[in-house]
């Protein structure tokens, strides 16, 4: 991930997370996601069941914050990201996010808050799994 032509963040094997926090997103949300993601089994075992967690492959973590996953989409052809928390909250929450998978001994990558990036990655599967902190 590159933000002004400089890689601020950059893994190999593991998880590129795209977090976006919404309005009434709390740490429990925080708490909950975290846990959730570290320890999903989708990682290939030696039978190449999805069985490993990132933790069971030393994998990484590569955060990036993403407030345009919170658009609707449902009315005229314009997103709205009324639902999407103003900055200030959501960077503590993304930040205390990171602090949250840190502290469970995933090493974390990150992009910039706020920040033009060019995000590039391989979708090695591809597995791409969408989890919603209100749905649970």
């Amino acid at each position: 991930m590159a933000v002004s032509g400089e890689t601020v963040g950059s893994i190999r094997q593991g998880l590129v997370v795209l977090l976006g926090v919404g309005q009434d997103d709390t740490q429990a949300d925080a708490n909950y996601l975290s846990e959730k993601i570290i320890n999903l089994r989708i990682f290939e075992d030696p039978d190449n069941k999805m069985n490993l967690s990132i933790s069971d492959v030393s994998g990484r973590m590569l955060v990036i914050s993403q407030f345009t996953l919170l658009a609707d989409c449902r009315k005229g052809r314009r997103p709205s990201f009324v639902k999407a928390a103003r900055p200030e909250m959501a960077s503590e929450l993304y930040t205390y996010f990171i602090d949250r998978v840190r502290a469970s001994q995933v090493p974390v990558e990150t992009g910039r808050f706020g920040a033009d990036m060019a995000v590039s990655l391989v979708n090695d599967g591809p597995v791409t799994i969408i989890l919603d902190s209100k749905e649970r």
